[in-house]
């Protein structure tokens, strides 16, 4: 390729990868590439460079839909920047998330986008001194991480609680994707907390992200017979659970049940009525933790937290 283009073997090298050199040069090596019939190899390339261009994506559920939509944009983002992801599914698991993320490292992935399942799970500060980590949504704790995309939390949650308090809600249920395995994830620390300050009365449900699940455990919820005015949940994949079991029992939405969300997920605005619920800037999301991953991967250890702050979203749920 060097001998047909005139070019030192380095200058091709940095064009084929689309770095460091003219548009005008990138194309010329492009064009001698198609007419020698030159593809690179890519398992010679991670020989010779310890690079394989992979970039690993453990999601807590890919049950989740704003999860679903977080792994496309940051799939598409990634091979923007010439890297391609691996995308996994911790499935709301702790133990699950830990042998992912130890296979990701074992495969040799060049960095390790996560958000977990369980951020203050022990393995986590070891495979940061090993891996390049980004974190999304919580800081994993203890651990040296390259960059932190987290929420605040704190802020959130007081948003969306005193919103209802606003609205003359005071028996809350919050229906959380949260094991009792894990009880110190932040948000729901905060919930308990805030709900406390502010005179709430709350009941704390467990519920998958699946919206079989959901609704099941919704409709258990719902048909009790001290019901509460307001369902605050953790994840707008578990507010559409909500309401199909309130459907299912002839609830109506507000007029009977109100429902909250917590992520924005572009179907919670098709809904009747609109969900209200907490946005968080997926697209923002995505570009810092993109971002800070792959400036680790190529070795500029410039360790940022971004933190994302919500915006509420007022639609119609919420009576």
């Amino acid at each position: 390729m060097a001998q047909a283009t005139g070019l030192s073997p380095a200058a091709v090298s940095y064009a084929l990868r689309g770095m460091q050199v003219s548009e005008e040069t990138i194309e010329r090596v492009r064009q001698a590439a198609a007419e020698l019939g030159y593809e690179a190899d890519p398992i010679a390339r991670a020989l010779a460079s310890g690079r394989t261009g992979m970039i690993g994506l453990l999601c807590g559920s890919l049950e989740d839909l704003w999860q679903q939509s977080l792994a496309v944009g940051i799939g598409r983002a990634l091979r923007d920047k010439d890297r391609y992801a691996l995308i996994l599914d911790a499935a709301g698991d702790p133990a699950r998330e830990s042998t992912l993320a130890r296979q990701l490292r074992d495969q040799r992935v060049d960095g390790l986008i996560v958000q977990p399942v369980d951020p203050a799970a022990p393995f986590w500060p070891q495979l940061a001194e090993t891996l390049p980590l980004v974190a999304i949504g919580d800081a994993l704790v203890d651990a040296q991480t390259a960059g932190e995309v987290v929420f605040d939390n704190r802020r959130g949650v007081t948003l969306a609680l005193e919103y209802l308090l606003r609205r003359g809600h005071r028996h809350v249920a919050v229906l959380t994707p949260t094991r009792p395995s894990t009880p110190d994830r932040p948000a729901d620390v905060h919930v308990t907390a805030e709900a406390e300050r502010l005179g709430l009365d709350i009941d704390v449900v467990t519920a998958p992200h699946g919206l079989a699940a959901t609704t099941e455990t919704a409709r258990e919820m719902l048909a009790t017979g001290v019901r509460p005015s307001a369902v605050f949940c953790f994840s707008d994949s578990i507010a559409y659970g909500v309401y199909a079991a309130a459907a299912e029992l002839g609830l109506s939405v507000p007029g009977e049940i109100s429902i909250m969300g917590y992520d924005d997920h572009p179907m919670s605005g098709l809904l009747t009525p609109g969900l209200t619920t907490v946005n968080w800037d997926l697209d923002g999301i995505v570009r810092a933790a993109v971002r800070l991953v792959v400036a680790a991967a190529d070795g500029q250890n410039r360790r940022r937290r971004i933190i994302q702050a919500p915006e509420l979203r007022e639609r119609g749920s919420v009576a």
